[in-house]
């Protein structure tokens, strides 16, 4: 019996250790939420978790949209993964905004829009997406009058 024993006391000893070790490290439980930049509709929320969307490399950003909250068209130099985290994400695809040609991805549906496709979308409850992408990020407007850029800069 004593044999028996040094091993398990040993096992009882080190076993905290190594669940340490073999343990994730802690997530943050807060994203650091701020506007979304200037390109974006005014109302959206933006944080980032992961890279800079503002350099080469890949990014990931969660997006925070009020319900009504729409897109007009508009590409990406790069492709666009998607994933719906909450609400609901109206998306079509073409050079002029048609509420009735977009398509419902609801929560935990993710999706892919290839670079330079012409794209819309909308929100017609409040709803968060999870975008990932190569930066640096860009967003270019089919019609240019519609860029909330070049609006603010007109007042």
């Amino acid at each position: 019996m004593r044999i028996l024993t040094l091993p398990a006391c040993l096992v009882v000893m080190v076993a905290p250790a190594l669940h340490a070790q073999a343990a994730p490290a802690a997530q943050p439980t807060a994203l650091h939420w701020g506007p979304a930049p200037a390109v974006f509709p005014a109302g959206a929320r933006l944080a980032v978790l992961s890279g800079d969307p503002t350099k080469a490399g890949p990014f990931m950003i969660e997006l925070a949209m009020p319900a009504g909250y729409k897109f007009p068209p508009h590409f990406h130099p790069t492709t666009e993964m998607v994933t719906v985290k909450k609400g609901t994400f109206l998306v079509g695809m073409g050079d002029t905004f048609d509420a009735a040609k977009t398509k419902a991805m609801q929560v935990g549906d993710s999706g892919s829009i290839p670079a330079n496709a012409h794209h819309f979308a909308m929100t017609k409850v409040a709803t968060f997406v999870t975008v990932s992408a190569m930066g640096p990020f860009a967003m270019t407007y089919v019609n240019p009058a519609d860029d909330p850029q070049k609006a603010a800069a007109k007042h």
